[in-house]
């Protein structure tokens, strides 16, 4: 058996790609997308229908070039996430614009025209995660969207303990910790350009958060995201979802060994953790006071808003 099939067993594996032909080959539950993965999954030629109908969808409604495009970009997150629900049995995570990661009130409504344009297309909100940066502001939007509409969230771009800790207390659905922009920065910034699975700097990180977690009850889930290897991967089985490149799933699906359970319910509680309390004026402090956290959040929102950017002007081609 593949070390693939050993992590399903106590694992929900994701597929991290836009790309619905490379989730078919791998079977994952669920799926998550961003503006990077939209981009790069538009621009092969498989996917030009969709990009098409987006646009005609956009071409239907009033308004300038500048509001078509935005049309057009809601439209076709949607369309690849429904296409993607065609082939995952469980969720599809949906991003908003990365430019709305410090404000509130744009995110909600944001979040709340994708979920409309998805019931549009037959999709119910409970197989939809709206993905939200973990900015203070982000995290207050995923509160009112749980709590004040029932819609369930995925707050990325999540780099600290803070962070975590904020999402939980805001009754989030879940959380996708970047495991390997974790380790980017730490082999960037430190002496240390190597680090063994088990003390990646990424990996502990995942893990505190996890033990944090179930130590303390929460129901926020936690999803290991942006690995940068297979090692990554296997130091965090047992950890409630792990979303994985289609490169890396190949990678698992090669692989034959045992998995060990490195992460488990029942160890967390075991931990001696102290619990914390963040209210904003905390978590901009402790947020601050990170280093890595603080430079990889601003450059992964950063970078982001490039790619919507790019698809943005892509899509001007087709609208002109």
């Amino acid at each position: 058996m593949s070390v693939l099939q050993e992590l399903k067993k106590i694992t929900t594996i994701v597929a991290d790609t836009g790309d619905f032909e490379a989730i078919n080959i791998y079977k994952p539950t669920d799926a998550t997308t961003n503006p990077s993965l939209i981009l790069s999954a538009s621009s092969m030629e498989r996917y030009q229908p969709l990009v098409q109908k987006a646009v005609e969808y956009a071409k239907g409604k009033k308004g300038s070039v500048s509001e078509q495009v935005a049309e057009a970009m809601d439209y076709l997150c949607v369309l690849f996430g429904t296409e993607i629900l065609k082939v995952v049995p469980g969720r599809v995570s949906t991003e908003i614009d990365a430019r709305l990661s410090f404000d509130t009130k744009k995110s909600v409504e944001k979040a709340l025209k994708l979920i409309a344009l998805y019931k549009s297309l037959g999709v119910d909100k409970e197989r939809i995660l709206i993905k939200l940066a973990s900015t203070w502001e982000g995290i207050k939007a995923a509160e009112i969207l749980e709590n004040e509409h029932g819609v369930h969230c995925n707050l990325t771009l999540l780099f600290s303990f803070a962070q975590a800790v904020a999402c939980a207390e805001a009754g989030v659905t879940l959380i996708s910790p970047f495991v390997g922009r974790i380790l980017d920065w730490y082999v960037a910034n430190t002496d240390t350009k190597k680090f063994e699975a088990l003390k990646d700097p990424g990996v502990i990180s995942v893990t505190n958060i996890y033990n944090y977690y179930k130590k303390f009850g929460y129901k926020t889930l936690v999803m290991g995201a942006s690995f940068r290897n297979v090692g990554e991967i296997k130091a965090l089985a047992g950890c409630d979802l792990l979303t994985i490149s289609p490169a890396l799933l190949k990678e698992l699906e090669n692989e034959t060994e045992s998995v060990v359970t490195y992460l488990s319910v029942s160890n967390a509680k075991l931990q001696d953790i102290e619990k914390i309390t963040v209210d904003e004026s905390r978590f901009r402090w402790l947020l601050n006071e990170d280093a890595m956290a603080t430079d990889k959040l601003s450059e992964g929102i950063r970078k982001f808003a490039v790619d919507t950017v790019k698809l943005e002007n892509l899509i001007k081609t087709y609208l002109k």
